[in-house]
């Protein structure tokens, strides 16, 4: 199942109501939503979310099944969407507490990830965990911490999930391969 921003079909413009019609404005851009009564352009702007890779003092990390669609029952670091006018750190920061329940340390980002089609652009950071109690709020199943070697390669619920985890845990691993009771991910499978 997609998210709703996906594929949102916009017929009515949100300045006048008058009736949305696809318009090309520029040859080099795409298609836009131009309103047939007062001009208004409508652009379909992609929506942020950020995420953190939170990790305890064994290098375990934090994985959220999920309780809600898309996704339902499989596995993502917390995250979430950034309201308008918020901080990424903020909201990374935010999304952790109100998902897992843990106060964190931002340390790296990770990297930024987009995917053709997709409307999300996902912005990832590596944490530590400071304090709090492990725990999920009502979009949470359960909450709880992984080995590297124990992470349900096939059952996380998006691909920005098991880039981000293969990126951070390529990091950990080094060019000597992983360390102790740590494995690599699995090499990247098209979604």
């Amino acid at each position: 199942m997609q998210h709703p921003h996906h594929d949102a079909h916009y017929k009515f413009c949100p300045m006048c109501g008058g009736t949305l019609e696809p318009r090309l404005l520029k040859s080099s851009e795409p298609l836009r939503l131009v309103c047939s009564r007062c001009g208004y352009v409508f652009y379909l702007d992609p929506k942020v979310a950020v995420g953190t890779i939170i990790r305890d003092e064994r290098n375990h990390v934090v994985l959220v099944r999920r309780a809600i669609e898309p996704g339902y029952g499989r596995w993502v670091f917390p995250g979430g969407f950034v309201d308008r006018g918020e901080p990424v750190t903020v909201a990374a920061i935010r999304e952790a507490r109100e998902e897992a329940g843990l106060d964190i340390r931002l340390d790296e980002l990770i990297n930024v990830y987009s995917y053709p089609g997709k409307a999300p652009v996902i912005i990832v950071y590596a944490a530590t965990m400071l304090g709090g109690c492990l725990g999920c709020d009502d979009e949470g199943l359960e909450a709880r911490f992984f080995a590297p070697a124990e992470i349900p390669w096939d059952e996380l619920a998006f691909q920005s999930t098991h880039d981000a985890l293969r990126e951070l845990l390529g990091k950990w691993a080094g060019p000597s391969g992983p360390a102790s009771g740590e494995a690599k991910a699995p090499p990247h499978k098209p979604a």
